[in-house]
């Protein structure tokens, strides 16, 4: 059942389809939409005041991200976050951001690390304001300002599009407090690896942040269930 909260923050600068999109998107990582909720179109459009175009829209958008799931005679409903899930598109990923990683090392200059420094900080400040959806934006920040260093233009679109598939996991590791300064250090970790170009220090460090995050995230799972 969805909570009260859910509604919709007309913003003049968005197409009602991406505020529609925002708004159910923040509903299923901040849990007001559950796990295995079924999104009937013509109970959200009631709900917040839309017609059902916008809502069938979200819903494409949502299922590219792995956050709803098509069930056959059942239609769209939020999907479970699940342990194979999560090894799927962490496998995929450790590859991809040692690949990224590798490459960024042999481009970055002085000024690159400034940059990530500067994005660090602001994930840190983000902590300190206590929120989620902040943090992992900021964290987002940080990994986007790595791989615009690759130079390789069709590696970052593959990684974005991971990305969006990775969002809810890192939305789920970044909700557990106690993992944020973890996260922090991680960070400082790869960002001295890149500033030496040491490329094999690097890979390690990613690889180590990602193994942190599926182990964390797989306890929480279970955990709940």
């Amino acid at each position: 059942m969805m909570e009260d909260s859910l509604k919709v923050t007309i913003n003049e600068y968005l197409p009602l389809r991406d505020v529609v999109f925002n708004t159910l998107r923040q509903a299923i990582l901040k849990g007001e939409l559950k796990p295995g909720e079924r999104l009937m179109e013509i109970q959200l459009a009631k709900r917040l005041g839309v017609s059902r175009t916008p809502i069938r829209e979200a819903i494409r958008k949502l299922e590219l991200e792995g956050l709803v799931v098509m069930i056959p005679r059942k239609g769209a409903e939020v999907a479970k976050i699940t342990e194979k899930d999560l090894r799927d598109v962490l496998e995929v990923r450790c590859t991809l951001e040692e690949l990224a990683v590798s490459l960024a090392a042999c481009n970055i200059k002085k000024e690159d690390v400034a940059v990530l420094e500067e994005k660090n900080n602001e994930f840190i400040e983000s902590i300190g304001r206590d929120n989620v959806v902040e943090m992992a934006e900021a964290d987002v920040n940080f990994h986007d300002a790595i791989y615009a260093l690759t130079d390789n233009a069709r590696l970052i679109q593959i990684l974005n599009n991971l990305r969006e598939q990775m969002y809810r996991y890192r939305f789920e590791y970044i909700k557990d407090s106690d993992k944020r300064k973890t996260l922090v250090e991680e960070h400082k970790i790869i960002i001295e690896a890149l500033a030496n170009k040491d490329i094999e220090a690097v890979k390690k460090a990613v690889r180590q942040h990602i193994e942190n995050q599926e182990k964390n995230v797989i306890k929480a799972i279970n955990t709940t269930k």
